[in-house]
Parts: C-alpha cells; structure tokens; sequence
C-alpha cells in the first residue's frame, strides 16, 4: 500500500486527504495525493471505486471470488501505471477500461463467460421486451414506474421485494445489455463514458441500454400484476 511522503502529514498526524471527507475530493486532488504517495489518497480512491469496479467485474466473471480478484488486478494496475494515465479521460473512465481489460482477460481464461466483444452484434434479430413508445428517444422511460415509497412498513417490503425482483432480472440480462444498464443506471457514467469503457458505439450502446431497460421493466410489470391479482 502507498505510504504518506513527508510532507504529507500535518502536526495532528492527519493525511492531508482525510478518508472521512473522502466524498468531497475531486478526482484530480486523489491523482496528485497518489503521486506524492499519500495513503489517504489511495484509500479515499478505494473507498470511492471499489464497490463500483467489484459490481462491474461481475457482470464479466459471473463469480464474487473471481470477480474479487479482478479488482485487486485492476488496483495493482492502477498504481503501475497512474504515472502514464494523461487524463484525457476521466479517472473512473479509466478506471472502468482498466478493469474491463483485466476482466475480459480473466473470463477467458476462467471459461465463466464470453468476452464483451464477442457476443455479437446487438442490433440483429432482437426485439425490445415491451413497446417501444414507452421510452423517449434516447432511450429513458417515457412513462416511468411509479414511486415504491418508504412510507409504512408495507411500502418498505414493497420497495425490498421490488429490489429483488430487479436484481433477478438484471442477472438474466444478457451480458451486453447488463453491462451497459450497470454503467448507465446503477454507477451513474453517461453514455460517452459507457463507451469509452466498454469500447461500444454510441448507437450500440443506446440500444443496448434501451433492450435492458425494456427487460427490467417488463418484469416490474409481471411482478406488480402479480402482486394486484
């Protein structure tokens, strides 16, 4: 693990990047608190990316343990080469093709899945899994699912079940559309960010994005027809 240089702790023995104000460092100061060799600023780094990379990593991998490794690949990487990283793109758009590499690499290997870019292409013979009038062009809900609400113990359950339900049919996404919908609707990247991470076009990526929204809502529909039957 990195270690503080001298300069880098004030009298009080603080790091000058405190993990607790963690959220309140841009990306920027952590590159300079990295290369100075601040700890602090590696484990604000770790505390606001890991659980974002292991997620991602999963999608590839299909397996925690594996997936746990991949991370700890990507932050080995990260650290050898943070000195070349030119910033031409953002530092979690560069931790995401960083990891997607190491990922792609480890799924191959491990035989759990097929790399991203061999699963052809996604605008052939495919239909989306609910009308497409319900989403506007760019692909976001044009008639959104209601709000679950947190109001009584009944719309907790309601809410908990809901998120279930959401992660069983994001699990049956294929690879692809879960991918591109765990970028885009669960770690927030924009589009630009999605592709430059997963090397898609934009168009495929819209699509992709679009596919897995559409699955994601059919089955809130199925499971909220069931629950009013």
């Amino acid at each position: 693990m990195l270690t503080a240089g001298p300069g880098e702790r004030a009298a009080s023995g603080r790091s000058a990047v405190p993990p607790a104000v963690g959220s309140t460092v841009a990306d920027d100061e952590i590159i300079e608190g990295l290369l100075r060799g601040s700890e602090a600023a590696f484990e604000v780094l770790i505390g606001r990316y890991h659980g974002s990379l292991l997620r991602v990593a999963l999608v590839f991998v299909g397996d925690r343990a594996v997936a746990e490794e991949v991370v700890q690949e990507t932050w080995v990487a990260v650290l050898n080469g943070l000195s070349s990283f030119e910033r031409r793109s953002s530092l979690r758009t560069w931790l995401f093709a960083i990891l997607r590499n190491r990922a792609r690499t480890r799924a191959v290997r491990e035989k759990r899945s097929i790399p991203f870019s061999a699963l052809g292409d996604p605008e052939m013979n495919e239909e989306p899994a609910v009308e497409s009038t319900r989403f506007t062009s760019d692909g976001m809900w044009a008639v959104p699912p209601g709000s679950w609400g947190a109001d009584n113990p009944e719309e907790q359950l309601l809410r908990q079940e809901t998120m279930a339900v959401l992660h069983a049919a994001m699990a049956e996404l294929p690879a692809q559309q879960r991918a591109v919908v765990t970028l885009r609707d669960v770690e927030g990247l924009n589009s630009d960010e999605v592709c430059d991470a997963l090397q898609v076009s934009e168009a495929n990526q819209r699509v992709l994005l679009h596919r897995a929204r559409s699955r994601l809502r059919a089955a809130l529909e199925r499971y909220f027809d069931r629950k009013l039957s």
